[in-house]
């Protein structure tokens, strides 16, 4: 695990309680809302456990990050059925977001803790869905609509050597399309999506000439909301960065970014994101 007692992390953890405090908060209020659709805090919940699961993975907090993932899961499917959720589902979501809370006053013990019969819950959540999203398997780790055949990938990089060498090994997966900075992606991404040819996988640096890596997230995540699509069925996006913007990281999951990768770029680790997200 992580040093959890220096500057970052202190700050990760207060962020989470509120975070958590602010999912609490929203699920309370859809069950007292009743029956209506509240699609704007169903989206600020799942960026909040998004949030959560980034900086859990970075700190390798591994429960957590368990459960907020689950939590992702359940989330989109709810949303991707476009009702409003049950009160069971409120009520285990519920659960799962106490648990998280009782974790992160106690980070360092948190991986050994018991977090079975939470898991458990919300799998049976996510069992009980039969509705057309669920058959199609619309989980966090899949993206829903992919079809076969060779990628569409978007290179945000302003380093010449390191785009050289992502750009030669994400070639041999597909189509590898190039921005040397975010306002470049951003533009490359608002044509491909108006074309109808929507990126698979987005590998975008975090520091950046004219707009960052994180803006261009935002703004790419905010286009792909306003056609109706989910960041779970959306662009996988990677984020590339050094050790010293672990904090940009973290912010980096606030928008909604997928994973990261240290630089230099462990090309076995890339592929397995790729894996993981099963791109290839």
């Amino acid at each position: 695990m992580i040093d959890l007692d220096n500057e970052l992390a202190q700050n990760y953890l207060e962020d989470c309680t509120e975070h958590l405090a602010a999912i609490e908060s929203d699920l309370l209020a859809i069950k007292m809302g009743g029956a209506g659709i509240d699609e704007s805090r169903l989206g600020r919940i799942f960026r909040a456990v998004h949030s959560v699961w980034g900086g859990a993975s970075f700190f390798e907090l591994n429960h957590i990050q368990e459960l907020a993932l689950k939590m992702e899961e359940v989330l989109a499917q709810i949303r991707s059925d476009k009702t409003a959720p049950t009160r069971e589902q409120i009520r285990i979501l519920l659960l799962a977001t106490d648990r998280m809370s009782q974790l992160i006053q106690q980070p360092t013990a948190s991986n050994q803790a018991d977090i079975a019969g939470i898991m458990a819950a919300l799998d049976s959540l996510l069992a009980s869905n039969s509705s057309a999203a669920s058959q199609a398997g619309v989980t966090a780790l899949n993206r829903a609509g992919r079809t076969s055949g060779p990628l569409r990938i978007l290179l945000a990089e302003d380093d010449l050597s390191c785009r050289l060498v992502l750009q030669t090994f994400l070639s041999r997966y597909g189509e590898c399309h190039v921005a040397v900075n975010g306002t470049e992606a951003v533009e490359a991404f608002r044509a491909a999506m108006e074309q109808g040819r929507a990126y698979d996988l987005i590998c975008m640096d975090i520091l950046m000439p004219e707009m960052n890596g994180r803006e261009a997230v935002r703004l790419i995540r905010a286009m792909e909301e306003a056609r109706g699509i989910l960041s779970t069925s959306g662009a996988k996006i990677i984020m590339t960065t050094t050790v010293e913007d672990a904090k940009e990281v973290i912010l980096c999951f606030q928008e909604l970014c997928d994973a990261y990768l240290m630089k230099p770029i462990d090309l076995t680790e890339l592929i397995g994101q790729m894996k993981r997200y099963q791109l290839v």
